[in-house]
């Protein structure tokens, strides 16, 4: 069996970047320990950064190194899907697992890989209406989100659980408690956490890979926007794959993990992922990809085939797509968090809410790294507009008082950098004290619990003392003029199952 040195190499690469990228999400907490850039991987996404920058009419900082890949595919193809991108390395480990592999027609595959065309289509309309919404498609986001919300925290729990039984099994045996005590303070100091409606992210994944198990990369071939990004760009490749004797025995075809190689022998250019199979699948051992194709003169012609759209169908998918943004314009132009969810409150620093949400991209960041976990997904409060973008929920986590770090891993500035002197004086909104349930005003109970945590230095929570039958009794009050509405009295108040003090977002400052 020939020596299959360029998949040894391609599974390599899958490898590292598979890794590299949980490593830096992984790494994505309190404190911030990776070497290498949090939301790095995120800023060299075109799709993300050239949509969210068409969206909001700027150029978000770092889109060079997503042009830079880019512009690499147009040199040596679509070489990001089949060496690079985590999710489709995921996908390529469950077809492993399935030996029986599905082999789509040429008519069926060439009506649905039209489909990440059309969706790449609307993704662009959309940003032209200031709308941003490449993060529902996103393979990079999708599969962020399932490693930050579901993975990290299922693992490190399962990790951390295993110990203390191993720990109560062993009488607390002090080597083994010495080796959990390091692990704390390395791989296993990442926050067990809870999200909210992390079962979606999961389920998304899931379907996603159940898919792939059954038919090859079948979301790279027909719906990932971002692949038909790199699929247009590739058109562009002067790398071609060239066959010098063909055989006819129709090996590549029905190996070919995304279909790109046609039932004639000729091939897609834009299609092809450059994962090499064809190349050892051979037995004639003459098909090799070259960039000077033209001058080796192969004795088998393999013609290669236009693919994507053609004119009519773009200029249909256009108008499609013009109508439909039409009729949603007004609605989706409207300001619904302040007309009908009053007690969503952004992450410090946070821009205005339409430029928040049109600029935040849903990768889970912000929430992963949140060290109290307060930071939780949006799923319907916000109407479809603010689906997966963050919001503080103060009876889960407050926004620690010396903590910058979700604007420091925000890939798109949805959350702006600031100094953490700043961010201490910058308002989420104000503490409200219901008086009918607070323990000493509702039942003339002592607590002080609020005021207690209260990090303000000149404390924005009040005591003022009242004689109640004939006790000093001590009772809270907000000063709304120091309040920042970092939500700890809110986490730490006992009153159960509401608390007795709320954090509303009035006043809020908004970058």
């Amino acid at each position: 069996m020939k020596f299959k040195k360029l998949v040894l190499i391609r599974g390599f690469s899958q490898i590292i970047f598979f890794l590299g990228f949980g490593y830096i999400l992984w790494t994505t907490t309190y404190p911030l320990t990776s070497p290498l850039p949090s939301d790095l991987f995120f800023k060299t996404n075109p799709l993300l950064m050239i949509i969210s920058s068409l969206s909001e009419r700027i150029v978000l900082t770092g889109i060079i190194y997503s042009l830079i890949l880019l512009l690499l595919s147009m040199i040596i193809g679509r070489y990001f899907c089949g060496w690079v991108c985590p999710l489709g390395s995921f996908m390529d480990f469950a077809n492993w697992l399935n030996k029986k592999k599905f082999v789509a027609p040429d008519k069926t595959n060439r009506k649905v890989r039209k489909f990440k065309y059309l969706i790449l289509l609307i993704i662009f309309c959309f940003a032209i209406f200031k709308v941003q919404i490449s993060w529902l498609f996103d393979p990079i986001v999708i599969f962020g989100r399932f490693v930050s919300l579901n993975l990290i925290p299922a693992i490190t729990l399962i990790i951390d659980n295993s110990f203390i039984r191993l720990l109560k099994a062993s009488n607390l045996s002090l080597r083994l408690f010495d080796l959990y005590r390091d692990l704390q303070q390395s791989i296993l100091g990442v926050k067990i956490s809870f999200f909210a409606h992390s079962w979606i992210t999961l389920l998304d994944i899931l379907l996603i890979i159940l898919a792939a198990f059954y038919i090859p990369r079948l979301w790279c071939r027909t719906i990932c926007p971002l692949g038909g990004l790199y699929a247009l760009a590739a058109k562009c490749s002067p790398l071609k794959r060239v066959v010098t004797k063909c055989i006819a025995c129709g090996k590549c075809n029905t190996r070919c993990r995304m279909g790109a190689i046609k039932k004639d022998f000729s091939y897609l250019k834009s299609e092809c992922i450059l994962c090499m199979d064809c190349v050892y699948d051979c037995p004639t051992q003459e098909t090799f990809f070259h960039f000077n194709a033209l001058r080796l003169k192969p004795q088998a012609k393999t013609p290669e085939i236009k693919s994507g759209i053609s004119r009519r169908e773009f200029l249909i998918m256009t108008l499609t797509s013009s109508l439909s943004l039409l009729a949603i314009k007004k609605s989706s132009s409207q300001d619904f968090l302040d007309s009908r969810h009053p007690y969503i409150i952004r992450p410090p620093a946070a821009l205005k809410e339409d430029t928040f949400l049109n600029r935040c991209i849903r990768c889970g960041n912000c929430m992963k790294v949140c060290p109290t976990n307060g930071l939780q997904p949006v799923i319907v409060a916000c109407g479809a507009r603010g689906v997966w973008s963050p919001q503080l929920i103060a009876d889960i986590g407050y926004c620690e008082y010396n903590c910058t770090l979700c604007s420091q891993v925000c890939p798109t500035g949805a959350i702006k950098k600031i100094p953490l002197a700043k961010k201490q004086t910058l308002k989420l909104g104000i503490a409200k004290i219901n008086r009918e349930t607070c323990l000493p005003w509702a039942k003339n109970k002592e607590c002080i619990g609020c005021e207690e945590h209260c990090p303000i230095p000149d404390k924005a929570i009040k005591i003022k003392e009242e004689i109640v039958d004939g006790k000093l009794l001590l009772r809270p009050e907000i000063d709304e003029k120091l309040c920042i509405g970092c939500g700890i009295c809110q986490t730490k108040c006992p009153v159960r199952p509401i608390r007795a003090i709320k954090m509303v977002p009035e006043k809020s400052d908004r970058m």
